[in-house]
């Protein structure tokens, strides 16, 4: 069978974008490996109407909802290489399988790199985060910590006061100057110049190189990001620069760099949540089944 659209990655954008697409009564193919990025978070915040639900439960949900469309299906696979053909696509998986359709829409999402600090990753999405707005409520205004990444770390130390009084691990991963500096103590925050040795305990206690231990009830930290498969660079769809790492290129429409080829959600844009993921695959399906109607092939 040959797809008006087959999109790789199932999460919450590619989920919604498809929902537009099954609404315009389009055969949808959805392949997805299951690796949503914030499965290892407990609950997700800030989506208006699913506040405080577990990510799992929401991804449920959804994907029931676009399932009851006749003209969606879905293959648990991995998308990992494409090439043009005559008016559309041919798709390469992970276990062999080939796939054709008139249009692709890359959801695949991103992959975060975290600092080599001991004790971070089992950590990630529990204790140590990286979205104030999601997970800073949750921690009652207690002490928080923020592990500097890059100078895009500042950022992140200046806001976080809102949440609870905030320390900046600066890690050696830049020295602010007496500007940044004058910034950080108007909003109150401590600067922590000593290098990060691990992180321990229930929470995330930090732990620094001269044996002193910070006590904090949440840690914050900037990973790098990338983006997640092999399918765009297959494609040679050309990426831009964010400072958190390189996201696909699109227009307005949510159209790549290469005719016929879609992205969204947070493999597309600088940053990322639920919410905007949502939102952005709303956009982008809408995007693919306009060129659907005004396709010249």
């Amino acid at each position: 069978m040959r797809y008006d659209v087959i999109i790789a990655g199932g999460s919450y954008a590619g989920m919604s974008a498809g929902l537009q697409l099954a609404r315009a009564r389009r055969n949808v193919l959805v392949i997805d490996a299951g690796q949503r990025r914030n499965r290892f978070a407990a609950t997700s915040h800030g989506f208006l109407g699913q506040d405080g639900r577990a990510p799992g439960d929401i991804a449920d949900d959804a994907r029931a909802q676009l399932m009851a469309y006749s003209t969606v299906e879905w293959r648990s696979d991995t998308a990992i290489s494409a090439v043009p053909e005559a008016s559309g696509f041919t798709l390469e998986t992970a276990q062999g399988q080939s796939y054709s359709a008139r249009r692709l829409l890359l959801a695949t999402g991103v992959i975060d790199d975290l600092p080599a600090v001991d004790g971070l990753a089992e950590r990630w999405g529990k204790s140590v985060f990286h979205c104030p707005y999601c997970h800073g409520y949750e921690l009652q205004q207690g002490p928080i910590g923020v592990l500097a990444t890059s100078e895009m770390s500042l950022h992140h130390a200046l806001m976080l006061p809102d949440w609870g009084p905030t320390t900046f691990f600066l890690n050696g991963a830049f020295e602010p100057d007496p500007e940044q500096r004058a910034s950080l103590e108007q909003r109150g925050v401590t600067l922590v110049s000593e290098r990060v040795e691990r992180i321990e305990g229930e929470r995330a206690n930090v732990v620094l190189a001269n044996g002193r231990v910070v006590a904090i009830d949440g840690l914050f930290v900037l990973p790098h990001t990338r983006v997640a498969g092999s399918l765009a660079a297959s494609l040679g769809c050309e990426l831009e620069d964010g400072p958190l790492g390189a996201f696909i290129q699109t227009d307005l429409t949510r159209e790549t760099s290469v005719p016929g080829v879609f992205a969204c959600g947070d493999a597309a844009m600088p940053f990322g949540s639920v919410a905007l993921s949502v939102g952005d695959g709303v956009r982008a399906g809408s995007g693919v089944h306009r060129s659907l109607i005004f396709a010249k092939e």
